[in-house]
């Protein structure tokens, strides 16, 4: 009897045992179904909702310092129309690179990397990272979630082809300017007006010596009429905005690598690079290029503006250096593309208006498709002008026409751009979107006299310097090496022959150092890419 007792006191641990084992499983079934579940949601193709069930991604993204993101109406409506909700890790725009390359040696990266520029998410991070698998190829989703960036892409070929890497991936989604500015290469440069008319000028300069004719006077005629000689006829900082400019007039496109009729070139050691060298030294020795130039910084160069002491001078909007309305500044003209003896026809730089790494998914992401469909809404005019300007409500409000009409900025603000920073991340960062005019907006007189100088100086003779390439993760490796040095040395060299410091009798001496700096392999390097962007 005692024998039959304990054989059924252990036949009933032991069952009590396998049920606790069974429902354990069952929990742990039901805890990893739960984990999963939203990788299991289904993606609607059209519309919104893009998700039926709400779903809750990770976003790492660079802040501007205005607004949190999850406190910005725009994000905050956009949630609500598509029921994916976001946790957002947004460092200040200054230490966003640090973050993005610890959280990708850590592998503790966001479902989502929002708002990068090619500085920061580098086409050789792209490479990288999409071969080791931890940032997802984009292509096939597109192909079947992104109907509005596959459209860019048919309407626009050379888009397709800027953001595919050396292994036929696509793994990050560009910002895509199509705005009445997209051709810029960076800010133009700006005539004083008043100066122009002071001197009875009535067509702007066309060539180098033209420049230099209108320069001498702004020198000598006193043209902002105080009675002194205080006149500076040219400025910039460094030459960083204008060297472009005028590396254009003597045939050149950048201060680099650039392609000339499908061969890459090093520019600062063409002969086209020692006249523009030798014409910057002429305007320096006789005073028309700012003495200041290479020892200012550009609130120095603002406060000369402001003073009415500029002829011609750089900057996005001439008003940004002189400080005057809007309104008065229409009479600076845009400066006009020179020609030269040694380039009779006119070159000119333009922007690609690709500016790529703006938008990756990682592999920690379990929803690509709905994440792919949730940027793709931004690249359509309807998602543009929404994350460009928020809801209605905010910045703008519909008129009797149908035409928006912007509502009074919040006395906190200093202006609308400020304002509209805490409305929407589309301020101040390379956003993943279509860059365009809102549909409806108000313009003003300035911005219809933007649009007519671009069209004239600028659209009319803009193309690419270099196309935007992928290099193999070797090529880079060199690349890196050969610049560190090439770099400095050139751009230090600049400004010494452009002061006088270095005569340019030198200039021998100093094309042999950079032959001396792995320069032909450089070159070819770039040859190579550009032959297979072109073969693409």
């Amino acid at each position: 009897m005692k024998r039959k007792f304990w054989l059924i006191v252990l036949a009933a641990v032991l069952l009590t045992t396998l049920i606790a084992c069974s429902n354990e499983d069952a929990s742990n079934e039901e805890e990893g179904n739960e984990e999963n579940a939203s990788a299991d949601v289904e993606v609607n193709k059209e519309g919104f909702p893009i998700v039926d069930e709400e779903i809750t991604l990770s976003m790492l993204a660079p802040g501007t310092g205005l607004a949190e993101w999850e406190d910005m109406p725009t994000l905050q409506e956009y949630s609500e129309m598509t029921n994916i909700n976001f946790e957002y890790e947004t460092p200040p725009l200054s230490d966003f690179q640090t973050k993005l390359n610890l959280a990708f040696a850590s592998g503790e990266i966001a479902d989502i990397i929002f708002g990068a520029s090619t500085n920061e998410l580098t086409p050789g991070m792209e490479v990288d990272y999409g071969q080791q698998g931890i940032l997802l190829p984009l292509e096939d989703l597109i192909e079947e979630y992104a109907p509005n960036f596959k459209a860019l892409m048919e309407e626009n070929p050379e888009l397709e082809r800027s953001i595919t890497t050396t292994d036929g991936h696509i793994y990050a989604l560009p910002s895509v300017n199509q705005h009445p500015t997209a051709k810029w290469p960076a800010g133009p440069m700006w005539y004083n007006g008043a100066w122009l008319d002071a001197v009875g000028v009535e067509e702007l300069p066309k060539s180098t010596d033209e420049l230099y004719d209108l320069l001498v006077r702004f020198r000598d005629e006193d043209p902002n009429g105080n009675g002194e000689a205080d006149e500076i006829p040219l400025t910039d900082v460094k030459m960083n905005s204008s060297r472009r400019w005028f590396l254009a007039a003597f045939g050149m496109k950048d201060w680099g690598i650039e392609e000339v009729d499908g061969t890459v070139r090093y520019a600062p050691m063409t002969e086209n690079y020692k006249e523009y060298l030798t014409y910057m030294n002429k305007l320096y020795d006789e005073k028309l290029l700012d003495q200041e130039t290479f020892a200012q910084a550009d609130e120095q160069k603002k406060a000369k503006g402001q003073q009415n002491r500029l002829g011609l001078f750089p900057d996005w909007f001439s008003f940004f250096t002189t400080g005057q309305p809007e309104e008065e500044a229409i009479n600076n003209p845009m400066f006009h593309p020179l020609t030269s003896d040694v380039s009779p026809e006119i070159v000119l730089p333009g922007s690609p208006g690709i500016s790529r790494g703006a938008f990756a998914i990682t592999s920690n992401n379990d929803n690509p498709e709905a994440s792919i469909r949730w940027v793709d809404y931004l690249y359509s005019k309807e998602g543009r002008d929404f994350f460009d300007q928020g809801p209605e409500g905010y910045l703008w409000e519909e008129g009797e026409d149908g035409n928006r009409v912007f509502t009074e900025v919040p006395e906190e603000f200093e202006s609308s751009e400020d304002y509209r920073g805490t409305l929407t991340p589309a301020y101040g960062i390379n956003t993943p979107m279509l860059v365009d005019l809102v549909e409806g907006a108000p313009r003003s007189e300035f911005d219809l006299f933007i649009e007519e100088e671009t069209k004239a100086k600028i659209d009319a003779y803009a193309e690419t310097a270099y196309p935007l390439v992928y290099l193999t993760d070797e090529e880079q490796e060199e690349v890196n090496t050969i610049e560190v040095d090439l770099q400095s040395y050139v751009e230090q060299m600049e400004a010494k022959f452009i002061t006088g410091v270095e005569p340019l009798e030198n200039w021998d001496e100093y094309v042999e150092t950079i032959e001396n700096m792995n320069i032909e392999r450089y070159v070819q390097i770039y040859q190579d890419a550009y032959d297979r962007w072109a073969s693409n």
